[in-house]
């Protein structure tokens, strides 16, 4: 016997067989393989996103260090210096309160016999790179010369 049905495509969504003899079958519960899916969906998406935050931290950082670099490079290019800088050599700027300039000298803070000359506020110690920009060193790494 035969159930006559004039929609094929509902066949598929109907909970019992729609011929004799035809195999048993369970319905899929649609709701339930949908919500699989999006879960399944929402974790890779979180694995993705997670991995791109973690790539976009590293290029963030790397940024931030290029500009310090950047703006060591015209602290030290405004400041006044009667030398040529050597690529790689650690270098200290200070500030002259009397005359509102930076200066550039080959002294650390602890390098001067009589003391830091009065008006003079140390700034930081920089290094000239390769590609002519300065990059702001440590404290501790500025001492081991």
């Amino acid at each position: 016997m035969r159930i006559e049905d004039t929609d094929p495509a509902r066949h598929a969504g109907i909970e019992y067989p729609m011929e004799v003899g035809a195999p048993v079958f369970a319905p899929i519960k649609v709701v339930e393989e949908k919500d699989k899916a999006v879960n399944v969906a929402r974790q890779n998406a979180k694995q993705e996103y997670e991995r791109i935050m973690e790539q976009a931290e590293v290029l963030m950082k790397q940024a931030r260090a290029l500009q310090a670099r950047l703006d060591a490079t015209e602290m030290v290019h405004g400041a006044k210096f009667g030398f040529n800088p050597i690529h790689g050599k650690i270098y200290h700027l200070y500030y002259d309160s009397r005359n509102a300039t930076n200066v550039l000298i080959q002294n650390g803070p602890k390098e001067w016999s009589c003391g830091i000359p009065d008006g003079w506020t140390y700034s930081m110690a920089v290094k000239k790179l390769g590609d002519s920009t300065w990059a702001v060193i440590e404290e501790e790494n500025a001492l081991v010369v």
